[in-house]
């Protein structure tokens, strides 16, 4: 599973969904389901975030190895 940290990291800007889905050029609903695990974005749409948010892809997005 590739977890990501963007509410964190929207939170800690301060910014509404709605903010950065304007700067990322997404939908709002595209932000609340990539917060919520129920939409895995693209690898273009990830580093797009990750530019948004002036981090490292690594800093938003990581994959976790499943539990057996």
């Amino acid at each position: 599973m590739i977890k990501n940290r963007i509410k964190v990291l929207r939170a800690e800007r301060n910014w509404t969904q709605e903010e950065l889905a304007e700067r990322a050029g997404i939908s709002r609903q595209a932000v609340i389901s990539i917060e919520k695990y129920k939409y895995t974005p693209s690898l273009e749409l990830a580093f797009t975030l990750a530019k948004v948010f002036a981090v490292n892809i690594n800093d938003v997005f990581v994959q976790e190895e499943e539990q057996r």
